[in-house]
Formats: C-alpha cells, sequence, structure tokens
C-alpha cells in the first residue's frame, strides 16, 4: 500500500476526493483537450452534486482546468482566475447511471471549436479513473504515461500499434480496446512504461488506419 493511500496527497482543500482528486480530472480534462479550453461546462453527479460546492468541487476541478496541481494555494480563487483567464465555465448536476459518486462529465471547448468529452471519477486520496471519452469507454488512472488511440476497427492495426512502440523500444504496462460496434472507430488505451517522445506518437499517427492520438503524461512540465 502506497503511504499516500493512508494520508492523501499534498493538497490545498478538505478532502482528497472532492478536492484535490477533482483537480487532477480538471487538469487531465486539459491535458487530453491539448489546451486551455475556452469553454467548459462541468456536470457533478452524486456526492460531488450534493456536497461538491462545500467542498469545493466545482472550484477544483476548474483549477485543474487552468493547469492548477492539488497543492496550488490559488484553488480557491479559480473561478475569479478563470474569468481572467476568458475561460468560460458552466456548473450543472446530472444523474448518471451506474456511475461513482464522486464522477463529473466536462464538455471542454477550445478556441477554434475543438471539444472533447470526458467522463471521470474520484477514487479517493487523490487517485482518479478516466471513464469515457467522447461517449467511448476508456479506464485509466493516468499515473503512468498513457496512449489513447482512435482507430478503424481493421485487423491488424493493434499489432502495428504495439509494433511501433516496441520498435521504438517502449515497453507497454498494459492495454485495453474498446469498440461500440464493429468495423466502427474504436479506441485503444495503452499504458507504458517510460515517456513517449513526440517522433513515437507521429509514427503511430502515420499508421494506417489510426483516426487520432491523444497522449496523456501528467509528469511532464
Amino acid at each position: 500500500m502506497n503511504i499516500f493511500d493512508i494520508m492523501g496527497p499534498i493538497m490545498v482543500g478538505p478532502s482528497s476526493s472532492h478536492t484535490a482528486g477533482a483537480v487532477r480530472m480538471g487538469f487531465v480534462g486539459r491535458k487530453l483537450l491539448g489546451f486551455q479550453p475556452a469553454r467548459a461546462n462541468i456536470a457533478l453527479h452524486g456526492s460531488f452534486a450534493a456536497t461538491g460546492a462545500g467542498h469545493g468541487t466545482d472550484k477544483a476541478i476548474v483549477a485543474g482546468l487552468l493547469g492548477m496541481k492539488p497543492d496550488d494555494p490559488d484553488i480557491p480563487h479559480s473561478f475569479q482566475l478563470a474569468k481572467e483567464a476568458r475561460l468560460e465555465v458552466r456548473i450543472q448536476t446530472v444523474d448518471l447511471r451506474d456511475a461513482h459518486p464522486n464522477t463529473a462529465v466536462m464538455t471542454l471547448i477550445g478556441e477554434r471549436g475543438r471539444t472533447i468529452v470526458v467522463n471521470a471519477s474520484s477514487l479517493g486520496g487523490g487517485r482518479i479513473r478516466v471513464n469515457s471519452i467522447d461517449g467511448m469507454a476508456a479506464s485509466f488512472s493516468a499515473d503512468m504515461p498513457t496512449l489513447i488511440v482512435r482507430n478503424w476497427d481493421k485487423p491488424g492495426i493493434v499489432s502495428a500499434v504495439g509494433g511501433c512502440l516496441a520498435h521504438h523500444e517502449v515497453n507497454i504496462a498494459g492495454m485495453q480496446l474498446y469498440r461500440n460496434r464493429r468495423d466502427d472507430v474504436s479506441v485503444m488505451v495503452l499504458e507504458c512504461d517510460q515517456p513517449l517522445t513526440p517522433e513515437i506518437i507521429e509514427d503511430i499517427q502515420m499508421l494506417p488506419g489510426v483516426v487520432r492520438c491523444i497522449y496523456l503524461d501528467l509528469g511532464e512540465g
């Protein structure tokens, strides 16, 4: 057991689940979009919806979207800082079926219209789980360098992506495959033992059948 599972992370706020984990969720959403959003629609479910305001969950998620970490002293001022950064925020509640009680759905929109919808949950101790991206299932913690590949559901693509990583001497710690329908766009989630370089990501993006790559590494600057 990790000491942070017992003591929790270094953070600003009353709750590792409602505050520290919420900051991390917002930060992951920002990284998945690729930049700070211009607009954010944040829908809170369950315990987040019931007690989130008192625990500062809404402020924490917005702080993460602004690029803050759980120990940033400016977290309580995130709404004002978002206004200064021209980040338009809307907070609402939602009732999700079979969802973890500390779940939020973040619809993030960039200045040029690029949009991503991230469903994530705070599990306690500052740990999170990303449940879906744009409605496609994807279960990962973001604790390791993670590559999310959208690809056409065709034979050989999984092998090609794995072969590309092997060529660059990247070891795959875990792999998950998701699809809604056969012969449609599917999602491949690969957690890796080491960070990926832009060259590796570009090589995978150029593989036949790959639609889009999203790389997530919270260890980056």
